[in-house]
């Protein structure tokens, strides 16, 4: 028997190292695909129902439950995940302590990336409301489908990205240099919710309530989230 789970690649690294720790408690084992939240929303809304367990922003968490997709009352939230700021490795380290520092750094870089998911239109947002969004617009740079912002920094495609820090911090070639301000940061729950059409159903609330445990604290910080 398995536990058929689907979520986004910010959390292949989360759920490669505790897998193996829950199935030493559990007869079942994690199988998890990944994939980007448009995909997966879209998939779950078409009627896909070969999965016990969606792992998501709480928002589309609760809008797959709205839909009928989501057993009600499943949600289990277990972090959270903050947008986060990359330069290549080794380049200089912009000053990003304060809306004002970060604009100017914008301001003088060359390229800019930023994702095409929440972190992206959270980002993209902000320059519209600090009237800067025309003069970035020629900067801009978005990553391919299922590629993280932090490769395109890598490769020197970008002077500085943006992307949650989870999907930042074990990309190799760049510096992280850290969250973006407090007063513009978008914080978002990351969050387990069953199938309406789970065959292992008990499975996935056990796999879900592991990641909200304190055993698997320390591995989410580690990978760049902040446990509930």
């Amino acid at each position: 028997m398995h536990i058929s789970v689907l979520t986004v690649p910010a959390l292949k690294e989360i759920s490669l190292e505790l897998a193996p720790e829950f199935e030493k408690a559990d007869s079942r084992k994690v199988v998890t695909a990944f994939s980007g939240t448009d995909d997966i929303m879209n998939r779950m809304k078409a009627g896909e129902n070969s999965v016990d367990l969606l792992i998501l922003d709480a928002g589309s968490i609760e809008e797959l439950v709205r839909l009928g997709k989501i057993e009600p009352g499943s949600r289990v939230d277990f972090a959270k995940s903050l947008v986060g700021v990359a330069v290549p490795a080794g380049a200089p380290r912009p000053d990003i302590s304060s809306v004002d520092a970060l604009k100017r750094c914008l301001l003088s870089s060359k390229s800019i990336a930023y994702s095409r998911s929440l972190s992206g239109a959270h980002v993209a947002s902000l320059f519209q409301q600090w009237g800067i969004a025309e003069q970035l617009q020629g900067k801009v740079k978005q990553p391919s489908p299922g590629e993280f912002v932090g490769e395109m920094v890598a490769r020197g495609e970008a002077e500085i990205g943006f992307q949650q820090i989870s999907e930042l911090v074990h990309i190799g070639g760049i510096d992280f240099i850290g969250p973006i301000p407090p007063d513009i940061q978008l914080v978002t729950m990351v969050s387990g919710g069953v199938h309406a059409a789970a065959k292992e159903r008990g499975g996935a609330r056990a796999w879900a309530n592991f990641l909200a445990s304190p055993a698997a604290a320390s591995v989410l910080k580690k990978h760049g989230l902040d446990p509930e």
